[in-house]
């Protein structure tokens, strides 16, 4: 058969197209893409092909935007965290509510509730978290989380200032509610129909009312 002929019968496969669009906008696609693949494979199926094929572009254009894979995870975690952990953060109070603190943190449950069901993904990929995690992505997770600790046990130093409760250790409390916290969360994420969110926020408002009675006017 002519060669002519034998390569019209079987043409070559076409390499994807990524038309040219603007950096920024090609980060973020290929983010979108990073995440996708987290949330529905795994982070050990995370890889530079893996991001590539779900944003339907060649490997160059993803090095042509990240520098490589810890460059892209990074960049990914930045921009979930600027998303969603800071909000989480600003749900910590700066003064108010430090009167009723049980019924503050209640309210701060309430929030979290309302954040893992409008954005699942960015909290699978921080709260999550398997054996394979890369090791990039685990230290800023962990960072993160300690910061987090350290502002609760800023807030818990600040209402037992006054209270005479010596006894209490301001960072193991803090230790102790934020793991129930991330264990609450996850189970919202793998099991959103165990615990009626309003339930759990009437729960945690009497654990803690026991611990912190509102202060008298």
């Amino acid at each position: 058969m002519p060669a002519s002929t034998a390569s019209e019968a079987s043409p070559r496969k076409r390499r994807p197209y990524a038309p040219r669009v603007p950096l920024a906008e090609r980060r973020e696609q290929l983010l979108d893409a990073a995440l996708a693949v987290i949330v529905s494979d795994g982070y050990d199926r995370v890889s530079i092909d893996a991001i590539a094929k779900r944003a339907v572009v060649v490997r160059s254009v993803v090095y042509g935007a990240f520098e490589n894979l810890d460059a892209l995870l990074n960049a990914l975690l930045d921009r979930q965290q600027a998303r969603a952990f800071e909000r989480l953060l600003e749900t910590l109070p700066d003064g108010a509510g430090l009167s009723d603190p049980a019924a503050f943190a209640a309210e701060t449950v309430r929030r979290m509730s309302t954040m893992l069901r409008e954005d699942p993904d960015t909290w699978r990929l921080i709260l999550l978290t398997p054996g394979t995690l890369p090791s990039v992505v685990r230290e800023r997770i962990e960072a993160d989380r300690e910061r987090f600790r350290l502002r609760v046990a800023r807030w818990i130093s600040v209402i037992l200032a006054d209270r005479q409760d010596s006894e209490f250790d301001p960072h193991v409390l803090a230790h102790a509610l934020v793991a129930c916290a991330e264990h609450f969360g996850r189970t919202a994420l793998t099991d959103p129909d165990r615990f009626d969110p309003l339930h759990l926020v009437g729960q945690v408002e009497l654990l803690l009312r026991a611990v912190w009675p509102a202060r008298r006017a």
